[in-house]
C-alpha cells in the first residue's frame, strides 16, 4: 500500500537550488488555516480517487480534474494528443520577464495496478486514517507530487508573488509503462521547443517531514544477456564448475554492484 506525504538536469546548479529557493518560498508564507488545510486534501482525494490504473487509465476524468485546477489558479492550460486517446495536460503560469528560459514541473496521471485483496483500504479509496495517512494508488507515485505543485503555485498566488520566469506544469500520460507518447514525444515536439525551458523537476518522492531528498539522476534500464559454460547438472552426480555455478558467480558479482549503488543513496 502507498501512504501520502525531483530529477531531471540540465544545470546541477540550479537543480539544487531551486527546491530550495521554492521551499523557502512558500515557508515564508502564512500556515493554511484548518478549513484551507482541509480543502488541499480534500482535492488531494479526488485526484487520487480518479482511476488512472494501467493499462485502462481514465484520463478523460484525470484531465477534466486538472483543467478544474488550472481554471481556479487563472493558469494558462493546453491539453496535446501525440496519440489519439493519451492527452498531455500542459499548463502554464507566466513570468514577468519572457525572455529568460523557462522552468518545467513534471509529473504522470497513471498508476501501476493494485490487488486490492492485499490493501488494507479500498485502493481508489483516498481513505484517511485517524493517524492521518491517505491511503490510495498514486499516493507516492506520484500524484502526491502533482498536486504539492499545484498547491505551492496557490499558496503563492494568493501571496501577490509573481515568477520572473515562466513556469511550466506538464501531466503526462503512460509513464508508467515507458513514457513513449507522453513525455518523449513531447521532449521531442516543437512545443517544447517554443517553450524555451532550462530546467525540468520530475519525478519525487513524499516525506513525512520537513526534509526531502533531493535526486540529481535518474536510474535507467541496463539490459543483459549472460552465457554460461560448464558441466550439465544430474541428479546422480554433483558435478564440479556447473554451468550453474558460474551463472551464479555472475549474478552475486550484479548484486554486489547493485548494493554498492544503493549505498551511494541510501
Amino acid at each position: 500500500m502507498e501512504k501520502a506525504c525531483n530529477s531531471h538536469y540540465h544545470n546541477q546548479s540550479l537543480l539544487l537550488l531551486l527546491p530550495l529557493f521554492l521551499s523557502l518560498l512558500v515557508a515564508g508564507l502564512a500556515y493554511p488555516t484548518q478549513d484551507e488545510q482541509s480543502q488541499i486534501i480534500s482535492r488531494f482525494q479526488q485526484y487520487l480517487q480518479i482511476n488512472t490504473t494501467q493499462p485502462s487509465p481514465d484520463y478523460q476524468s484525470s484531465t477534466q480534474f486538472l483543467l478544474s485546477q488550472a481554471n481556479s489558479l487563472s493558469l494558462e492550460s493546453q491539453v496535446i494528443e501525440f496519440v489519439k486517446g493519451k492527452p498531455v495536460i500542459l499548463l502554464k503560469w507566466p513570468g514577468s520577464d519572457l525572455s529568460l528560459p523557462s522552468i518545467l514541473l513534471n509529473s504522470h496521471m497513471d498508476v501501476v495496478p493494485f490487488e486490492p485483496s492485499k490493501w488494507t483500504h479500498p485502493p481508489l479509496g483516498a481513505y484517511i486514517d485517524e493517524g492521518g495517512n491517505i491511503f490510495g494508488r498514486g499516493s507516492q507515485d506520484m500524484k502526491s507530487v502533482g498536486m504539492q505543485y499545484l498547491e505551492a503555485i496557490r499558496r503563492l498566488k494568493l501571496s501577490g508573488f509573481q515568477p520572473k520566469r515562466s513556469l511550466y506544469l506538464s501531466f503526462v500520460p503512460d509513464e508508467e509503462i515507458g513514457g513513449y507518447d507522453g513525455a518523449k514525444k513531447l521532449a521531442y515536439s516543437d512545443v517544447f521547443k517554443d517553450m524555451n525551458v532550462e530546467i525540468v523537476l520530475d519525478e519525487g518522492l513524499p516525506s513525512t517531514d520537513e526534509n526531502y531528498r533531493l535526486f540529481y539522476a535518474e536510474t535507467a534500464p541496463w539490459w543483459l544477456v549472460i552465457k554460461s559454460n560448464g558441466a550439465p547438472g544430474h541428479g546422480a552426480k554433483l558435478y564440479d564448475n556447473s554451468a550453474m555455478e558460474n551463472l551464479l558467480k555472475s549474478i552475486e558479482s550484479i548484486s554486489r554492484f547493485r548494493a554498492s549503488q544503493f549505498d551511494l543513496l541510501f
